[in-house]
């Protein structure tokens, strides 16, 4: 078989891997989003409280650890709906804190899913069609989450409300930014596991949902 050929040969096999770890990984994205909104509709029938930031992010980084441990095995699949699982009782509470706090809450659970939905659709139909190649932001993403998350940190724990929005919009533009990134990613063989694929997918949904909410609630809520 000649050098080009097995080049062709090379590419196509690639391509069709490529393929399968974009498949697996919207079936997987979409199991783990239902599985989610199953685990946050429980706590919102059960009204269990909210765990606080400390259970949260001990929860969130414990799990998402042993799901990085496990990402080739089985039970990554297991760690991996343990943690959207965990996030999805952790976004209970909340979403009922906003229908029970302002009158027009339910419109504004409505408004943040709506537009969440649209951001990541848009950009991941945007990135799957051009296949542009979006590894630059990576470094960028990785900054900006640090000091956002530093940022929230500081406003939750010194009452900081202006703070607290401002995170909240730098994290609208730092999920969308991981959105494109991880999209990218995963069409140009940058990505080769579905499963830590569907963690930072789901992480970047999760995030843009809350953001979208606070800021809905702070600037069109109705107490």
């Amino acid at each position: 078989m000649s050098t080009e050929r097995l080049a062709t040969v090379s590419r196509a096999r690639s391509a069709i891997d490529t393929n399968k770890v974009v498949r697996n990984t919207y079936a997987l994205l979409s199991l783990t989003l239902l599985f989610s909104a199953l685990t946050a509709g429980v706590s919102m029938a059960l009204n269990l409280p909210h765990p606080g930031l400390l259970i949260t992010l001990v929860g969130y980084f414990g799990l998402l650890f042993l799901t990085s441990k496990l990402r080739n095995s089985v039970w990554g699949l297991v760690s991996v709906f343990a943690l959207t699982g965990f996030m999805g009782l952790t976004l209970g509470p909340i979403i009922s804190a906003y229908l029970t706090m302002f009158s027009n809450g339910a419109q504004l659970v409505a408004m943040a899913l709506g537009g969440t939905g649209a951001i990541f659709l848009g950009l991941s139909g945007y990135a799957l069609t051009t296949r542009k190649d979006f590894s630059f932001l990576g470094g960028f993403i990785m900054v900006g989450i640090l000091v956002a998350f530093l940022a929230g940190i500081g406003a939750a724990i010194f009452s900081l409300p202006g703070l607290s929005l401002a995170v909240s919009a730098m994290f609208v533009l730092l999920m969308s930014a991981l959105i494109l990134w991880e999209t990218s990613n995963l069409v140009n063989g940058g990505e080769d596991n579905y499963i830590m694929a569907t963690v930072a997918l789901y992480v970047s949904i999760y995030n843009l949902f809350t953001s979208l909410l606070h800021l809905l609630g702070a600037f069109a809520g109705e107490e």
